[in-house]
């Protein structure tokens, strides 16, 4: 791994870091293949709410889309459930 990408690891983990844990909990539901208002449900939520959380995790992992978010949950290994469901 260049010296690039193990600040951009950094970053990225200082990024997680700074998630609360509904945000954890939405990117969870994300990574599952869940839609925001299958999240919605799961997690006691109206679906609006869901749109809110993910516009500012993406915003904190300067992500633009929720694949993008998916992926650095995996790619940084978070603990997040598995895409099986």
């Amino acid at each position: 791994m260049t010296t690039e990408g193990r600040v951009i690891d950094r970053n990225l983990e200082t990024a997680f870091g700074g998630l609360t844990p509904t945000q954890m909990k939405v990117l969870e539901g994300v990574n599952s293949g869940l839609l925001n208002k299958q999240i919605a449900f799961d997690l006691g939520i109206a679906e609006a709410t869901v749109k809110a959380h993910m516009t500012a995790l993406m915003r904190k992992l300067n992500v633009h889309n929720r694949t993008q978010a998916a992926i650095a949950a995996q790619a940084l290994g978070h603990g997040l459930r598995s895409a099986a469901r």
